[in-house]
């Protein structure tokens, strides 16, 4: 006579459900359970259960004399699940998506004219870095209004803010009626110089985007931006570019700099009125340096103190001159610590490349006690993808406050 060994192992798990796993029993049967979890599919049947591809149910059947095994069956009772939650994620399309929105520095900054309406003409290598906010958007039941928080007090969170500006924007240009729920969660400082509205403002675009099926395109997205600021459009570039006219103009250049060049952002609480500081540039009174110059000799021999020029300095350091005086600290406590320093934009953050670490001073003298400190390195994003943060990469100057506003469109 023969006996018959099972082996069984299967899963399921309902949340939904608040059914706990249970696996079933045979009596006069040795027993043993596997489990795994589905790795990919539908984002629903991810949330409510977890399904293993590799869960099996094996039945054999042997003889006790000749030990010859007779019959082997194999059912994977879960693979309709699966291919039921493909078809869920291609039906349900994209409801949540979080992005990281970087900011950039000015590695040089040339003003070159002035245009009528008190624009100025710029030349300037922009860079994206590694220091940068996270957007977590969520599409919104309603049709009419847009909701954004964030967790920065003092942040503008009606139609001032650029993230809802784009978000009307993208609306006008594309016809959709998608409405958002955004959750900023803010680590670049404002009135830095380093363009994080502006990023802000990108992202939310490629964002809108991306919960439209990609109807519009990246060069479409970049023409559109430069609609609601100057800066925004280079976020659409690769994340190094030569940048002209008023910011606009965004010539992608392979990154001339290698990414694992340190830097320090120091900013203190004191913000430099953008628009105070070109009311007090004097054109004449500008570097006279060839600005396609300065991008050649940092493509060919690396970021020095003499290329990082920044026509906005004087007229920022007028506006500030404690400003000044930190940039020539961090420059003598520095003693060829840092490649160079500079500021950044129209200020008030001063960059030390080179060096992750801010001099000494810094940390003891209590002028500085409440200035902002991170470190960060230069990135760029691959063709067809938006930025994604560096896993080393250490923000600080978090804020625990949070607000929250609801907007009108």
């Amino acid at each position: 006579m023969s006996s018959c060994n099972i082996l069984c192992s299967y899963q399921f798990y309902s949340s939904c459900n608040n059914v706990k796993p249970h696996i079933g029993s045979f009596k006069n049967s040795n027993f043993s359970q596997s489990w795994s979890n589905r790795t990919h599919g539908s984002s629903y049947f991810h949330k409510n259960s977890q399904l293993g591809r590799n869960n099996f149910v094996i039945v054999k059947a042997s003889d006790s004399t000749t030990s010859r095994k007779q019959v082997e069956i194999t059912y994977n009772p879960e693979e309709k699940f699966n291919r039921l939650a493909d078809e869920v994620d291609r039906e349900a399309g994209l409801s949540r998506l979080t992005l990281f929105s970087p900011c950039k520095i000015n590695v040089f900054l040339r003003i070159t004219g002035k245009r009528d309406g008190g624009y100025h003409d710029l030349a300037s290598l922009f860079h994206v870095i590694s220091l940068g906010d996270k957007i977590k958007f969520s599409l919104s039941p309603s049709k009419s209004k847009d909701r954004l928080s964030t967790n920065v007090a003092g942040v503008p969170l009606d139609e001032r803010n650029l993230i809802i500006k784009a978000l009307n924007l993208y609306r006008k240009k594309t016809g959709t009626d998608k409405h958002f729920w955004i959750h900023l969660d803010k680590k670049v400082p404002t009135g830095a110089g380093l363009g994080g509205g502006s990023s802000n403002a990108a992202t939310t675009l490629w964002a809108a985007n991306q919960f439209s099926g990609c109807i519009a395109s990246e060069k479409e997205l970049q023409e559109w931006s430069g609609e609601i600021g100057s800066d925004i459009p280079f976020f659409f570039s690769h994340g190094a570019a030569y940048c002209t006219g008023r910011g606009e103009v965004v010539q992608d250049i392979p990154s001339p700099i290698p990414f694992d060049i340190p830097m320090v952002l120091i900013k203190p609480q004191q913000e430099c009125s953008t628009a105070e500081v070109y009311k007090r540039f004097q054109l004449d009174l500008s570097s006279k340096v060839d600005p396609l110059s300065l991008l050649e000799k940092i493509s060919t021999s690396g970021i020095s103190q003499d290329v990082c020029v920044n026509d906005l300095e004087p007229p920022a350091f007028e506006v500030l001159p404690s400003l000044k005086r930190l940039k020539q600290r961090v420059i003598a406590a520095g003693r060829g610590q840092y490649d160079a320093v500079f500021m950044s934009g129209s200020g008030s953050t001063i960059v030390g490349v080179g060096s992750p670490d801010p001099p000494q001073f810094v940390y003891d003298d209590e002028e500085y006690k409440d200035v902002f400190l991170s470190e960060a390195s230069f990135i760029t994003r691959p063709a067809n993808q938006w930025y994604v943060e560096p896993v080393s990469g250490s923000n600080c100057g978090d804020q625990p406050e949070f607000s929250t506003s609801f907007g009108k469109s």
